[in-house]
């Protein structure tokens, strides 16, 4: 066998990274359509996860978090590094979740579905805003509380009351659509925001929009944009979305 030379070269778009919920069916699929595979280095890691979604499964996500981290690959400096759960984000807390990534790779930026979904608010101007959610109340209120944020608040929520993980993802895309139309039937909101990485929205986003004639944007929607924005490499999801033409 014959030793033969070869070259290194750098990767010529964007790196990015999501860590998913081992029981999160929809994200990944998400960002893989959100993200086409000529625009960014795409990767994934699990992080283990409640099968029953509860605070306490949640806030426990905060110690399995670093070894989900070190699971990314070790030698890629990312551009954007994702913590893809809204509702962990909000049991544990923004600055922690943010702590607990960085310190266990190199990222120029770490984004969750909370602060993109406030900050998809303040680009679209949205000072009432509609929510929906797939779980309990007990879940879904701390979220409602947390998006009440700067110059927006929750006006007018909904949620399915689901405490199963794996029953989320199969929630039908006419439930979420009757739901969204239940926040918005009464007038006095500015804009819909569909709750949970596992929740199918993607789907249903162009249509209640349409019909709605409000900004209606999902977790994974709202983080993909956040994730694109701060690469500063020009990254741009794929999609017809309102978010999307957002400053």
């Amino acid at each position: 066998m014959t030793s033969f030379p070869y070259q290194l070269v750098p990767l010529d778009r964007p790196t990015l990274a999501l860590i998913a919920l081992h029981t999160d069916e929809t994200v990944e699929n998400d960002f893989r359509r959100l993200f086409p595979a000529s625009s960014a280095s795409f990767h994934v890691t699990r992080v283990p996860a409640g099968a029953e979604v509860t605070p306490e499964t949640l806030a426990r996500m905060e110690i399995d978090l670093p070894r989900a981290v070190e699971l990314l690959p070790p030698s890629a400096e990312y551009d954007a590094v994702a913590y893809g759960c809204t509702s962990g984000t909000t049991m544990i807390g923004v600055e922690r979740v943010a702590e607990l990534i960085s310190s266990g790779c190199t990222t120029r930026a770490v984004c969750n579905p909370l602060s993109a979904a406030r900050e998809a608010c303040r680009a679209l101007g949205l000072g009432r805003l509609g929510l929906v959610s797939p779980y309990r109340a007990d879940v879904a209120q701390p979220v409602s509380d947390a998006l009440t944020h700067g110059a927006t608040k929750v006006v007018r929520a909904v949620h399915f009351g689901e405490a199963a993980e794996a029953n989320v993802a199969r929630i039908s895309k006419a439930s979420v659509i009757e739901a969204a139309r239940a926040v918005a039937r009464d007038g006095g909101i500015d804009g819909v925001f569909l709750s949970c990485t596992n929740l199918p929205t993607l789907d249903v986003i162009e249509d209640l929009e349409r019909e709605l004639d409000l900004p209606v944007f999902g977790s994974n929607l709202a983080l993909a944009w956040a994730m694109a924005r701060v690469t500063g490499k020009g990254l741009r999801p794929a999609g017809p979305y309102r978010l999307l033409a957002a400053c």
